[in-house]
Order: C-alpha cells, then sequence, then structure tokens
C-alpha cells in the first residue's frame, strides 16, 4: 500500500534550536562591546558565547521544559510526623539552578566589568527559563545589602559569589557556595513595609535576635539564608535568618504553603511562619529599608532585565518563524504588514536591551554621578520595560498563529511570565512614586539623568521635542503624584531614544524616534509609519549567528 501521503509535514518551520543566543543578538553583542574595556572583552565575549551556546542547545531547552512541567512540592513533614519543611524541586531545577551559578550570574561584585557581563548573561539565561533566575538574583542582589556589616559580608560574600551550586542544606560554613531570598512582603502590608509586624527581640549576645512573625512572599525558600525585615526595638531593622544553624539543626522556618502562581512555576514562592526564629542583625536597628534597598535595586534591575531578556526571546521566535513560514505565495517576513509587526516588535525589545546595559555598565563605573544616574533611572526603567513585555510576549504568540497557543512553541509559557516582573519587586505605582522621592530629594539624580539624555542632543528632532515635553512635565508639579505614570513613562522613553540615536544603526534609531517619541504610530503594534527601514530592522533582529 502507498505512503499515506496526508501525514507529510510542510510548511513548518524548524525548530530555534542549536545556536548560540548571546552571538546571535546583535543589540546585545555591541552593547557588551560598548561597555567592556579591552583588556578584558575577549574574555567576556567567550564567556558568553558559551553560556549563549549552551542556552540554545536541545538539553538545556528539555531542562527548562521539565522544570515547568514539574513544579516544586512542599514536604512539611516526614513520614514519622516530624518538621522538615522541604520543598523538593525537579531534578532539572538544580541543573539550570547549577548552569546559571556556574555561568557566574551571582558573582558579579568582585569581576572586571562584572555588571556588565553578568547583566548580559542573566538576560541570556532567562530566555531559557526564568524561575531559576529568581533565587540567582537574590543571591546577586544580597552582597550590597550585606556589606552593611563588613563582617557579615566578609563571611558569606565569598560563599555568595561562588561558582559552585550546592544543593544540600547544611551549616554555611561547609558549604563551597550558597544561595539567598529575601523576606519583606507581610499580608497586611504588601508593598508598605514598615506596616510590617514581624517581632525581634534581642538575645543575650549581640546582634543576635529571635523572630516571631510571618512573611506572605518568601521565593526560593530552600536557600541557605534570607534577609528579612522586622521590628527590633528600635524600629524596622534587617535580619539575615539561616535556614541552617551552625550546629546543623534546623531554623525555625515554617513553610505554610506553595503559592500556585500564573507563571514562574518552576520556582517556589511560600509563605513562611518565624516562631523563635535566630537572626543576625544586618546594620543598624531602625534603619532596616535602608540597609535592605541596596538589595532592592539590584532586583529591580534584574526584573528590567529579566523583562528584557523575555522580549527578546518572544521576538526571536517570531522573526524565526516567518523567516521560514509560507502563506499566500511567499514567505511571511516579507509581507509588509507582518514586516511592520516584527519590526516593531524589535524596536521594543533593542530599546530595553541598550538600557538595562547602561544601567549595568553605571555599576560597574561606581561614581558618584553614576550613582545618582541609578537612582532615578532604575526605576523608571524597572517601570517601563516591565510594562511592554507582556504585550510584546502576546504580540510575537500571534505572529505565530495557532501555533503560539500552543504549549510545545513556548511562548505560552513567555506570555505567563510576562507580567511577573512588572509585578515583583514594587509594582508600577511603587516604581513612579519612587522616581517622584528621588526627583524631591535627590536633584543630583534628575541632573545625571538629564546628562546621559543631553549626550544625544541635537541628534534627532523628535528626541528634543521630547525633552522639551519632559521638561514641561518636571516644571508642573500640580497634581504631580496623579501624574507620575506619565512622567516615569516619558523620562524612560527619552532614556532609550538618546542610547539609540547614539548607539544603535540609523534605521533603528529612526524608527524609534518616530514612533515613541514623534508619535507617529497606532495605538497596537504593527502601526509604524511609512518610509521608515524597516527590513534592516527586522534582519537585525533575526536569531542567526
Amino acid at each position: 500500500m502507498a505512503g499515506n501521503s496526508t501525514h507529510t509535514v510542510t510548511n513548518q518551520p524548524p525548530a530555534l534550536v542549536g545556536y548560540d543566543l548571546f552571538t546571535a543578538d546583535r543589540a546585545l553583542v555591541e552593547a557588551v562591546g560598548r561597555y567592556t574595556g579591552p583588556d578584558v572583552l575577549d574574555e567576556v565575549r567567550d564567556e558568553l558565547s558559551a553560556l549563549g551556546r549552551a542556552s540554545g542547545s536541545a538539553q538545556v531547552q528539555e531542562w527548562a521544559v521539565q522544570a515547568n512541567e514539574h513544579p516544586p512540592r512542599l514536604r512539611t513533614h516526614d513520614r514519622y510526623g516530624h518538621r522538615i519543611d522541604d520543598v523538593d524541586f525537579h531534578p532539572a531545577w538544580h541543573r539550570l539552578l547549577g548552569k546559571g551559578v556556574g555561568a557566574g550570574l551571582t558573582g558579579a561584585w568582585t569581576r572586571p566589568a562584572g555588571h556588565v557581563r553578568r547583566a548580559a548573561g542573566f538576560l541570556i539565561w532567562t530566555q531559557v527559563e526564568a524561575g531559576n533566575c529568581c533565587p540567582l538574583s537574590m543571591t546577586h542582589a544580597a552582597v550590597p545589602a550585606l556589606r552593611a556589616d563588613p563582617e557579615l559580608a566578609a563571611e558569606w560574600e565569598p560563599r555568595l559569589t561562588s561558582t559552585i551550586y550546592d544543593r544540600e542544606l547544611r551549616p554555611a560554613a561547609q558549604k563551597p557556595g550558597a544561595l539567598f531570598g529575601m523576606g519583606m512582603t507581610e499580608k497586611q502590608g504588601g508593598s508598605d513595609v514598615r506596616a510590617n509586624t514581624t517581632e525581634a527581640r534581642p538575645l543575650a549576645e549581640a546582634g543576635t535576635y529571635t523572630l516571631t512573625g510571618h512573611k506572605w512572599f518568601c521565593s526560593a525558600p530552600m536557600s541557605d539564608g534570607f534577609l528579612v525585615l522586622a521590628q527590633a526595638p528600635g524600629g524596622l531593622t534587617c535580619f539575615l535568618v539561616p535556614r541552617v544553624l551552625a550546629d546543623g539543626s534546623r531554623n525555625v522556618f515554617l513553610i505554610q504553603r506553595l503559592k500556585d502562581k500564573l507563571g514562574n512555576r518552576s520556582n517556589a514562592s511560600a509563605e513562611v511562619e518565624f516562631d523563635g526564629t535566630w537572626a543576625r542583625r544586618v546594620g543598624e536597628e531602625g534603619r532596616g529599608v535602608r540597609t535592605i534597598i541596596e538589595m532592592v535595586t539590584a532586583t529591580r534591575l534584574d526584573c528590567a532585565l529579566g523583562s528584557a531578556g523575555l522580549m527578546r526571546q518572544a521576538v526571536a521566535q517570531a522573526v524565526h518563524h516567518c523567516t521560514h513560514r509560507e502563506a499566500f505565495g511567499g514567505k511571511l517576513l516579507d509581507k509588509p504588514l507582518m514586516r511592520n509587526v516584527l519590526a516593531d516588535l524589535a524596536l521594543e525589545s533593542e530599546a530595553a536591551t541598550a538600557l538595562t546595559l547602561r544601567l549595568a555598565a553605571a555599576y560597574d563605573d561606581g561614581g558618584e554621578q553614576e550613582r545618582a544616574f541609578l537612582r532615578l533611572a532604575v526605576p523608571a526603567a524597572k517601570y517601563w520595560i516591565t510594562k511592554r513585555c507582556a504585550p510584546v510576549a502576546v504580540e510575537a504568540a500571534e505572529c505565530l498563529g495557532g501555533n503560539g497557543y500552543v504549549e510545545e512553541s513556548g511562548l505560552p509559557r513567555l506570555v505567563r511570565e510576562s507580567p511577573l516582573n512588572s509585578i515583583w519587586e514594587g509594582a508600577g505605582n511603587v516604581q513612579a512614586l519612587d522616581v517622584l522621592r528621588a526627583l524631591q530629594r535627590e536633584p543630583g539624580a534628575l541632573d545625571a539623568c538629564l546628562t546621559e539624555i543631553g549626550r544625544a542632543h541635537g541628534a534627532d528632532h523628535r528626541l528634543d521635542r521630547a525633552v522639551k515635553d519632559l521638561f514641561t512635565e518636571l516644571a508642573d508639579l500640580d497634581g504631580i503624584e496623579g501624574r507620575a505614570r506619565r512622567l516615569v513613562e516619558r523620562l524612560a522613553l527619552v532614556l532609550q531614544g538618546s542610547l539609540l540615536v547614539r548607539h544603535a544603526p540609523p534605521e533603528v534609531a529612526d524608527a524609534f524616534c518616530a514612533s515613541r517619541l514623534g508619535g507617529d504610530r497606532g495605538a497596537s503594534f504593527g502601526t509604524l509609519p511609512s518610509g521608515l527601514d524597516l527590513k534592516s530592522v527586522v534582519e537585525r533582529a533575526r536569531p542567526t549567528s
């Protein structure tokens, strides 16, 4: 009997696998080259290319699927009734986390160009599996907070910046590497952490306390240590809570349940109770927010980086599909309307990459001017880039048609993940209000941002006009809180525009300024004005090594 021709598969694109996510991302490669000194540039490129090849491999992508298909499971007690508060993960989770730690994604603070290379790596690794990036981010971000106590920093920093992943729970002093989590929010306060009710009682040994209370969100509960906020006699204070005590016994860390989340399903997020839990103070009593804010700032940048990574992968998948898929007599990529959509998505992705890598470079610089720049630019970038992620992911899925709605395509996982970074570490209103606080209390922050933006003065008339509009917003302080989102959006857009005008190819800068700053664009993707070189914009975004 002849073969059944109805089962012949045609006009389906090959899987986007077996490629280097770093070298295939022209915008990222250029940003890394821009902010990395010539003495270490080759080393950084080789390191990122190795991570990019691993990230594009079929094996690692399969681990990502497995980690999400088999989410973590809470075991509060062992078979004999003893309280253990363990979370079991699929082996794929541990393989991914080990890869991330081994790639140096927690070790930016002591390496040349450490923040730029780590930011680029984080952007790449997020495209593989975003859930394991949560403990990587918190471990990385704990370092500046711990430096408020030099003794604690000397003890913990080598473990947190290690490239060795040790999954076993045992005393930290016995481990070559450790991971950190964070516990700030409580059910009655949310972002208003000063409303926290967890109580800290001093012990006889100086700097040690017992904690009693709860934390409503505590991600990665199998970490080795946690930075938490609690009310000490002197006010809200930052504490280090180890999961295992020095004598090998488990600290009191009662996991009540794991959150059932929209996305980020590979990562465990828990509700945790403290009941006489041993803790070590970090920083001064009553200055907990000031102590932990350095950790918060670093994780907020990671939220923006994570969203930039998700957008990049969404765009790569959409462009790849349209490069191979044919419809109505030709490649989808060559259809004018689809090209408009893809170019619009690519502009959003490149602008996010440009701004987040610029912020990472400011961390590497560390000077007063750059610290002031970060104070305003981080919450603005976190607000805007994370807001753009969800519509980009949804539109990219639509580029694949029905295929993009099927789990095997990977797009549904990106769509579910896409709102998260806008919510974590302070949702949109929190970021907007933080920008207002910086404007009111730290005038040097605005000066630093305007200096950065001003480096592109005169290069594009639409950017210059948008900067004038921003000045108008800043000059009118009447009802400024109600207009805070509008102000922050404009600030983020002119920052992105300034970077693209200076560093991106002319066709990218022209299209961005025309649509984002010149206002010649509709309300949805695919409404870029005519006369732009959209073919070059899309080709730049195509994931080819």
